[in-house]
C-alpha cells in the first residue's frame, strides 16, 4: 500500500473536472475524491492509519489525496483550504491539537464540503461545522491504563513516570483525564513526573532520562505513556541507565503496535490499550451514505478499546507486523 503525500503546493492545484462543492467522478474512474489532512508520521500507528487510509479508499474506488502536515496545524489549515479550492467530495481531518479549527471548518461549509474527522475530536463553538468523528474513546483508554496498573501495584506504593502526548492534543488530554480519574482511587499511587514526550520515541526518552537522573532508579514503580512509541523510547532510556523495564519498572501504554508487542515478547514491556488505526474506512463509508441519501451520520463512531498482555505478545507481533 502506498502512502500518497500531497505537498501543500500540489495541493492547490485543480482537479480536472471537479467542480465547487464536490465531483461526480474523476479521470481515473474514481467515484469520489476525498482530501485527507493527515498530522504526519511521528509513529508508528499514525504510519499504519495511513497505509489503512489508503487501503480503505482503494476498496472503495476512492480517489484520496493524503496531505502529511508534519505536526503543524497551520500547515493542516492549509492543506484544508487548498482541498476546498479544489471542490473535493469530501474531506478528512486528524487534527493534530483540539483547538483553532472553526474558521476553516466554515470555510468548508459555506463550499458545502462534509468534513469528518478521524483518530481525535476538536473543540469547537459550532458541532454542526464538521459530519462526524471516528474516533476512540481516549477517556477510556487511559483508565483502561490506569485501572490495570491499580490492580497489579495492589496495596504497594507505587511513584509513576507519565509521558504525555502532544500539548493540546485531544488524545493528550483524555488519556490524562482517563488515567488520572483511575488512580485516583488508590491512595498509594501517585504520579511524579508528567511531562510531554510529543508521542516521538526520541523526545520521549528525553524526558525518561531526565525523570530517572532527578529522581533516581529506586523511586520509579511504573511508568505511563500515551502512545506505545513513547514507551519504546523510555524502555531505552530505562535500559541505558542499568533498569530493567517490565520488571523493576511496569510499564503500560495505548495504541498496541507490533514494537510493543515485540518488547513485551521480550518481557519488557507490561501491558498495552489497543488503538486502531482503522479510522478511514468507517469514515469513507459515512460520506459515500452522505453524498448517496443526504441523511447525516451519527454524531461519533466508537472504535473499540481492548487491553492487551504479555501472554498474547508474540502472536500479535507476527499478525501485526505486515499492518505497520
Amino acid at each position: 500500500m502506498k502512502y500518497v503525500a500531497l505537498t501543500i503546493a500540489a495541493a492547490a492545484v485543480a482537479l480536472t473536472g471537479c467542480g465547487q462543492g464536490g465531483s461526480a467522478g474523476n479521470a481515473d474512474g474514481k467515484e469520489l475524491v476525498v482530501g485527507f489532512s493527515q498530522i504526519g508520521s511521528e509513529s508508528g500507528w499514525r504510519t499504519a492509519e495511513t497505509n489503512a487510509a489508503q487501503a480503505a479508499a482503494d476498496q472503495r474506488k476512492v480517489d484520496l489525496r493524503i496531505s502529511d502536515a508534519q505536526q503543524r496545524q497551520e500547515n493542516q489549515i492549509k492543506a484544508i483550504r487548498a482541498f476546498i479550492a479544489q471542490g473535493v467530495d469530501g474531506i478528512l481531518v486528524a487534527p493534530v491539537v483540539a483547538t483553532g479549527w472553526d474558521q476553516v471548518l466554515r470555510e468548508a461549509k459555506a463550499a458545502n464540503i462534509p468534513v469528518i474527522l478521524v483518530d481525535r475530536q476538536i473543540e469547537t463553538s459550532d458541532p454542526n461545522l464538521y459530519l462526524s468523528a471516528v474516533t476512540s474513546d481516549q477517556v477510556l483508554e487511559g483508565r483502561t491504563a490506569g485501572e490495570w496498573l491499580v490492580k497489579t501495584v495492589g496495596g504497594k506504593d507505587c511513584s509513576v513516570v507519565e509521558l504525555q502526548g502532544t500539548v493540546g492534543s485531544s488524545p493528550a488530554i483524555a488519556r490524562k483525564k482517563g488515567f488520572d480519574e483511575a488512580i485516583g482511587k488508590a491512595s498509594n499511587i501517585k504520579t511524579v513526573v508528567s511531562q510531554s514526550g510529543d508521542f516521538t520515541r526520541a523526545k520521549a526518552k528525553e524526558v525518561m532520562e531526565s525523570a530517572i537522573k532527578s529522581l533516581g532508579n529506586a523511586k520509579i514503580c511504573a511508568v505511563y505513556a500515551h502512545n506505545d512509541d513513547m514507551m519504546i523510547g523510555a524502555i531505552q532510556a530505562m535500559k541505558e541507565a542499568g533498569l530493567r523495564p517490565g520488571k523493576d519498572v511496569l510499564t503500560v501504554s495505548i495504541d498496541a503496535v507490533p514494537d510493543i508487542f515485540k518488547a513485551m515478547a521480550d518481557g519488557e514491556a507490561n501491558a498495552t490499550v489497543e488503538l486502531t488505526p482503522e479510522m478511514a474506512g468507517p469514515a469513507l463509508d459515512m460520506l459515500i451514505a452522505y453524498k448517496k441519501d443526504g441523511k447525516a451520520p451519527p454524531k461519533w463512531h466508537q472504535t473499540p478499546t481492548k487491553l492487551f498482555l504479555p501472554d498474547t505478545a508474540a502472536a500479535e507481533y507476527e499478525r501485526r507486523k505486515t499492518l505497520y
